[in-house]
């Protein structure tokens, strides 16, 4: 069953009862971030990590994003975090930039889509963080839609009807604030690599790490 919650994200000292309990046990949830709602599970957890693939439509082995509760959870996710990354994340985490480490070890195969790197944001969003932090500071964050579809939601009936059964829960604050995801990159020899661009522009970014 797929149970929608409608909630103010400006007060998320409630936060629906039972929903961090069922992604622990290998749940899904729709939630609201600051670009597009997010597909999330607990990234530690194989059943809700291969539901999520199941929901999203796509075939396993790419990578999936984890959103972060703050950024000292990095440490916990990327092997190394370089200078020219900590300058990126002290500028502009939280919001819609997702930069892309070096995964440890102990990162899921899942999650790496079994490659050697993860994706990371802090998100500029009150109840995405707070998702990530009742789940041990991180979960994913793929867009909520079916592979090769928009991920662009107006109102809750609609994303419910599309996702019937697929989840437990669709957390509703609003529609989508924006229409594109979050820029991702990487980091190579102290410079920003552009992997995808989205809702910041990666001149931006560029220009920020080349002022030194």
């Amino acid at each position: 069953m797929t149970r929608l919650v409608r909630f103010d994200a400006s007060n998320v000292s409630f936060f629906p009862r039972g929903v961090t309990e069922s992604l622990l046990a290998g749940g899904l949830a729709i939630f609201p971030t600051d670009t597009l709602y997010g597909l999330g599970v607990d990234p530690r957890s194989s059943a809700g990590l291969a539901r999520l693939v199941a929901a999203k439509g796509r075939e396993g082995g790419k990578p999936i994003p984890l959103l972060l509760d703050g950024p000292g959870r990095a440490d916990s996710y990327a092997a190394d975090v370089c200078s020219a990354a900590a300058r990126l994340m002290e500028r502009f985490w939280p919001g819609a930039l997702t930069i892309v480490f070096p995964a440890l070890p102990s990162v899921p195969r899942a999650v790496t889509g079994g490659g050697a790197t993860v994706g990371l944001r802090v998100p500029d969003h009150p109840v995405a963080r707070a998702l990530a932090r009742s789940l041990g500071g991180a979960v994913t964050g793929t867009s909520a839609n079916r592979a090769g579809y928009p991920g662009v939601w107006r109102d809750a009936e609609e994303i419910v009807r599309e996702f019937t059964g697929d989840v437990d829960w669709v957390l509703w604050d609003g529609p989508s604030p924006g229409t594109a995801a979050s820029t991702v990159v990487g980091i190579e020899a102290g410079r920003a690599v552009l992997l995808r661009e989205g809702a910041i522009p990666f001149r931006a970014v560029a220009e920020y790490l080349s002022r030194g």
